[in-house]
């Protein structure tokens, strides 16, 4: 049986990412919900779910009524542990 391979992006990787151009202009370091669904190309209803679910503890935080997602946490969780 093939064992499957699992690719691992660094922080370093995440930061050099968004350092400049385009990306670093529309995802800045802490995002809304729309910026946040938008960089994972994932509706916002599923970003709602998986907080409710405490599937991203650690990438998210309430500020008032709205919710605030630190940016590389949230790649860095996604890309290498999955949520």
């Amino acid at each position: 049986m093939k064992e499957r391979q699992t690719l691992k992006i660094t922080q370093q990787e995440v930061t050099q990412a968004f350092s400049t151009g385009d990306w670093a202009a529309k995802y800045p370091p802490l995002l809304k919900i729309d910026q946040a669904a938008e960089l994972l190309q994932i509706p916002k209803a599923t970003l709602y779910q998986w907080r409710s679910e405490g599937r991203l503890t650690g990438c998210v935080q309430r500020v008032g009524k709205h919710l605030r997602f630190f940016r590389d946490r949230l790649v860095l969780k996604l890309m290498n542990k999955g949520i």
